[in-house]
């Protein structure tokens, strides 16, 4: 355990040091953005088009891991919105929590962090689990939080405008480069390839301080709209789903798939259970401030799971003792 939260400890300080620059001002608010963007369209993609390049494109193209990571995220939107749903939660609040808990932070935390841990290999299963959330998840809780007064154009509306961000965002499209690149066996010339390897080389760093920044912009925001203290059991139970159900379930489904005979390879399970147990993905808060959910609610949930993992998630690799 003490080996494991030796490797974990600089990711998450990164996070609290972003997350005290914003709350301190040190970094203004108006400067977030700026570093969202840096990572997002330069130095993510080239650290996941790294990646991609350098794995074997069968590990990106798993059929059974893609059909574990979409069933436990479908399991996991319909279980947290039929939990949330009450005279406060409606559609457009019980499916952003549902994002939180079925969205894990992999681009900007998971991937260097399980890479760090676990070496290069790691990439493949994590890599595949981002597609599935960035084109379904995202899109099918999107449209869901349309449904208010049911209004089925609306949610029809709001997937088609998903998918076109989905569509506009770099990281997929990224990936999928990185993957012909590995299936091909071409790269580009070395000084591409070497501005590709600087911006990939800032990608962790940065994007984890801006984690941490975005959290504490997103918790200000939060704060000045509030009206009345909001009670702990509309956001505790789905943090503790996300960090808690959501690894059980992908564990759970995983060895049931393996006791059936489909050919899950155990290390991509233990990273995809790893996967599972990283704190939700901080841009949701982003995408709730946007379509006008709760973004009190959905701020508190990525809070408390990115504070909370740093030990949950640290058993859970001492627990699995993946590539032992």
């Amino acid at each position: 355990m003490l080996a494991v939260l030796q490797v974990t400890f600089p990711f998450f300080a990164l996070v609290l040091a972003g997350y005290i620059a914003a709350r301190r001002r040190m970094l203004p608010f108006e400067a977030i953005g700026g570093l969202n963007g840096f990572v997002l369209y330069f130095a993510l993609p080239c650290l996941l088009y790294r990646f991609g390049a350098n794995t074997p494109i069968a590990q990106m193209l798993d059929p059974a891991g893609l059909v574990l990571w979409l069933a436990c995220a479908l399991l996991m939107v319909a279980g947290t919105v039929k939990f949330s749903m009450n005279a406060r939660i409606r559609w457009n609040d019980a499916s952003f929590g549902a994002l939180v808990a079925a969205f894990p932070n992999t681009g900007f935390m998971g991937v260097p962090l399980l890479v760090a841990l676990l070496g290069p290999r790691a990439a493949g299963p994590a890599i595949l689990t981002i597609l599935i959330d960035l084109v379904i998840t995202s899109s099918l809780c999107i449209a869901l939080s349309r449904l208010d007064g049911a209004d089925q154009h609306g949610a029809r509306e709001a997937a088609r405008k998903a998918l076109k961000g989905v569509a506009l965002n770099p990281m997929p499209w990224s990936i999928l480069l990185g993957g012909l690149a590995s299936a091909i066996g071409r790269k580009p010339v070395a000084p591409i390839m070497d501005t590709i390897g600087l911006l990939a080389d800032a990608a962790s760093p940065v994007a984890l301080f801006t984690i941490g920044a975005v959290l504490a912009r997103s918790q200000a925001v939060a704060a000045a709209g509030e009206h009345g203290p909001m009670p702990a059991r509309d956001f505790v139970p789905v943090a503790l789903a996300k960090l808690v159900l959501h690894p059980l379930l992908v564990w759970g489904l995983g060895m049931a798939m393996r006791a059936a005979g489909l050919p899950l390879d155990p290390f991509a399970l233990s990273v995809m259970v790893l996967v599972a147990a990283l704190p939700s993905a901080s841009n949701v808060s982003l995408l709730a401030e946007r379509f006008g959910a709760d973004t009190g609610r959905i701020a508190r949930i990525i809070l408390l799971t990115t504070a909370a993992a740093f030990l949950t998630f640290s058993g859970a690799v001492a627990l699995l003792q993946p590539g032992r």
